[in-house]
């Protein structure tokens, strides 16, 4: 390792992990990667990161440990798996977690790992890759003071907005199911707008200018509705994602008893997406179901399936 520099291992070099790793790279951290296609690590050495095969090999002598992954299993196999970062984590090394998962397995994998010497971080991202390769995406983070202060300069390279949210693992990533929660559900009634829209005869782009500009519009409309009006269904975040992470706002709400039932009928959309072909797909394929549901035709020019 260079002198007075920090050492960061970036595990899960998808779309956000990638610029995760390359603006830790221009806060002066020695960067190594490490991701399931070899394709990726390449890249990043190419622009002067370090690779390695497994978790265990990226994460020895690392300061701080960044997983961004899918879920709990994924975060659990990169820790304690065969190969897993847990074994050769340095003690006083933090292991920040980005994944989105129930708050109950963040605070399990976080007492599994902080029973031996390391630090977790519960650290849920926010905002795309575009801000995640600028160093200015939202972190919502808690955990202990040691893991705050363990992991200060990263999220400091990686956030534009940081918020500490409690003194252990779990807050965290109940926020981010919250935030999930209503990120899909706007996806899937964005979509539903836009295939009524469509029913109706109307200009999509019009529609777009139109809404972009009025009450009705929201983040995830503006920045999702471009693909129902190109066609262009290559995937930033696909239909999985939400089958995924409104699957677990279900399993949250049924164990509390709480009724969520915009979320349970957002996650049929998602599901009869993936059903359909569409899994791979962006998430306003949600708009394509509509559309297949009432006869109705949209622009279509990529996706990651053919068009049935």
């Amino acid at each position: 390792m260079s002198s007075g520099r920090q050492r960061a291992a970036v595990i899960g070099l998808g779309s956000m992990g990638y610029g995760m790793a390359q603006s830790l790279m221009r806060g002066q951290f020695e960067v190594v990667g490490c991701n399931i296609s070899p394709e990726a690590v390449e890249r990043l050495k190419e622009e002067g990161g370090l690779g390695a095969a497994s978790p265990a090999e990226a994460a020895e002598g690392a300061d701080v440990v960044v997983c961004v992954v899918v879920n709990a299993e994924q975060t659990e196999h990169v820790l304690f798996g065969p190969g897993g970062a847990a074994v050769t984590m340095r003690p006083g090394a933090v292991f920040m977690s980005a994944a989105t998962m129930d708050p109950e397995s963040s605070r399990s994998l976080a007492a599994r790992l902080e029973a031996t010497g390391r630090y977790y971080l519960d650290a849920p991202i926010s905002g795309g890759p575009a801000k995640a390769a600028s160093g200015q995406m939202t972190i919502m983070a808690s955990g202990t003071p040691q893991a705050f202060k363990a992991s200060d300069a990263a999220l400091n390279a990686m956030a534009g907005t940081i918020y500490r949210l409690g003194d252990a693992a779990g807050p965290a990533s109940a926020f981010k199911m919250i935030n999930q929660l209503l990120a899909g559900v706007h996806i899937a009634v964005a979509s539903e707008a836009m295939a009524f829209a469509a029913q109706q005869g109307l200009d999509l782009a019009k529609v777009y200018e139109v809404i972009t500009g009025s009450a009705g519009n929201s983040w995830m409309f503006e920045n999702r509705m471009p693909h129902v009006v190109s066609g262009d269904y290559h995937p930033l975040s696909a239909i999985e994602i939400f089958v995924k992470d409104l699957g677990i706002v279900q399993d949250m709400s049924r164990a509390a008893r709480f009724p969520t039932p915009l979320a349970g009928a957002a996650l049929q959309m998602y599901l009869a997406a993936a059903g359909a072909g569409m899994g791979k797909d962006a998430d306003a394929s949600v708009a394509r179901v509509y559309a297949n549901m009432a006869g109705v035709t949209l622009p279509f020019t990529n996706a990651t399936r053919k068009k049935k």
